[in-house]
Parts: structure tokens; C-alpha cells; sequence
């Protein structure tokens, strides 16, 4: 036996809530005709009489009883959650899940998000870090946040920062006892402090321009660290040189703690972007955390 349909039910519902098919067919914006039509359907799928009928208006047999006193309720809870779940589109209340890098939850997403938890109590955020480029669809993330040359071109990215440039720097005291390089090869001299991409395993190769030619050199030292926080704090502590973004450093070259290198060896580039599914059905607390995101240069 075939099982009724949710819309046959709400019909059923509606005829007994109105007292007979006029007022029901008016309620749901269908013909009497309609109307009569679907539960002449619905009591044959059952196999027994929901409702006896008059002239003028309905009454419910033992099995309308029945059904009605189990139906109802449900129907009455399915509606409110329902509603629940239309109303995240319109109040901005709910949880948004971005995936990004260290650097860019601690530089970009979490200055400007302070405000939105501010001013949005019911809105949650669910910062996740990751060094890949993660699926986000398959992940179950509402959007990504990567460097803008990295994102597929199927994808809505919205600028989210300023472009970025790496820097290449030093504690005062390790060059005190190290000659500064005056060229990228000459980093094979040098200690360095290397990153180990959380998601790849790999070494991240440090990234040049020469003439608008980018090239990569792969440097050596003591210290390898999953975490650009830890690289820094040994970089400032004199264990060696590090390339990091320069709007991370920024703070300690101007207070002299650190000091930067081979600056002419290196471009900006595109800065950080979030992406998400062009197809994605936007809440309203992902559209305000978009909105509060977004970069205007």
C-alpha cells in the first residue's frame, strides 16, 4: 500500500480545522473539487471512510478520530520547526563554520568578528584552522577563507583584507653574530625556522620574486614548528631568520625587536578571500558575517 503524502494529510487537516471543502479549498488556494478529489484518494489508499459528509459541512468517523488525534500534534510540531528553519533565513541567529589558516583567523577574521558577537547574540561562529584547501562543501563548512589566486573559479570569493606580502626577518641578536643576507641563496647559510604545513606534512618552501619571476628556496635550521605563533616567538627570541607575512611582524619591526631582510625580493600578492558555493542558500547570519568580513579598499 502506497503511503499517503504529506500534502494529503495537510488537506485532510485543513477540511477538518475548517468544517468542510469550501472553507478548506479556500484556506489552501485550491478548487472544492480539488479538495474532495484528495481525500476520496486519501481514504481509498487507508481503506476506510475519514469523514462523513453533508450538504454543508463534515464530521470525522471513528478512523478520522484516530488519525487526527496522532496528526495533529505532529503536524502542529512540524510546522513550528519549519518555521524555525525559515526564520534563520530572515533573523540572523545560527551557526556559520569558516575554515581558514592561523594567520588569517588571528589578523583578519577574529578583529572583525568581535563586533558581529557583539551585536548578534544568537549568532554563533565556528573558526576552524586548517592549512588546505579543504572542500568545504563536502566538510559541511559555509565558507573558506584563502589567498585569492588559491580559490577554484567556481566559487563566490569576496576580498577580505588588503593584499599581503611575505617579509623575510630577524632578531637584532641573531644578526649580531650572522651576516644579513643580501640575496635569497643566501639563506643556505643561514639558520632558519621552517613550517611544517599541518595538512600537507611538507615544508613550506619560502617564495621569491626576482623581475616578476617567482622562484622557491628551501632553507635549513634547528627548529621546524606546525604554528606560525611559535615561529615567531623564536624568532624573536634570536633562533634564527623566518619568513612570515608582514602584517604579522609588522608591530615588532617598528618597535625594533625585529628587523626585516631582503625586502626587495618579494611582491605582494592577492590577499585573503572567502569563498563559498555560488549555488548556496544564504542565511541571514552568513550574510551579516559576510558583510562584516568583506574588505573595501
Amino acid at each position: 500500500m502506497a503511503k499517503p503524502s504529506y500534502d494529503d494529510l495537510s488537506v485532510f487537516l485543513a477540511v477538518d480545522r475548517e468544517g468542510n471543502f469550501t472553507r478548506a479549498a479556500a484556506k489552501l488556494g485550491v478548487s472544492p473539487s480539488a479538495v474532495s478529489q484528495t481525500i476520496r484518494g486519501l481514504e481509498e489508499q487507508l481503506g476506510v471512510r475519514l469523514l462523513t459528509r453533508s450538504t454543508r459541512s463534515v464530521t470525522r468517523t471513528e478512523a478520522g478520530d484516530k488519525l487526527l488525534a496522532r496528526l495533529a500534534p505532529m503536524y502542529d510540531e512540524m510546522d513550528m520547526l519549519l518555521a524555525e528553519v525559515s526564520s534563520l533565513r530572515e533573523k540572523p541567529a545560527g551557526t556559520v563554520r569558516i575554515t581558514a589558516d592561523e594567520i588569517a583567523i588571528e589578523q583578519v577574521l577574529w578583529p572583525k568578528l568581535k563586533k558581529v558577537l557583539d551585536d548578534y547574540p544568537e549568532i554563533t561562529v565556528e573558526l576552524m584552522t586548517d592549512y588546505g584547501l579543504t572542500d568545504i562543501v563536502a566538510e559541511r563548512f559555509d565558507a573558506g577563507v584563502r589567498l585569492g589566486e588559491l580559490i577554484a573559479s567556481d566559487m563566490i570569493a569576496v576580498p577580505i583584507a588588503p593584499e599581503m606580502r611575505m617579509t623575510v626577518v630577524a632578531a637584532p641578536r641573531y644578526l649580531d653574530t650572522h651576516q644579513k643576507p643580501t640575496h635569497p641563496h643566501d639563506l643556505t647559510r643561514h639558520i632558519c625556522i621552517n613550517l611544517r604545513l599541518p595538512t600537507h606534512g611538507g615544508l613550506f618552501a619560502w617564495e621569491f620574486s626576482e623581475n616578476g619571476q617567482e622562484f622557491r628556496i628551501r632553507v635549513e635550521g634547528q627548529l621546524v614548528f606546525n604554528s606560525v605563533g611559535q615561529i615567531l616567538q623564536a624568532t624573536l627570541d634570536g633562533y634564527g631568520l623566518a619568513q612570515m607575512p608582514l602584517c604579522q611582524v609588522e608591530p615588532h619591526l617598528q618597535n625594533g625587536t625585529l628587523v626585516e631582510v631582503l625586502q626587495d625580493w618579494s611582491e605582494p600578492f592577492a590577499g585573503y578571500h572567502l569563498y563559498y558555493p555560488s549555488r548556496r542558500q544564504q542565511t541571514a547570519a552568513f550574510r551579516v558575517v559576510v558583510e562584516a568580513l568583506r574588505h573595501h579598499s
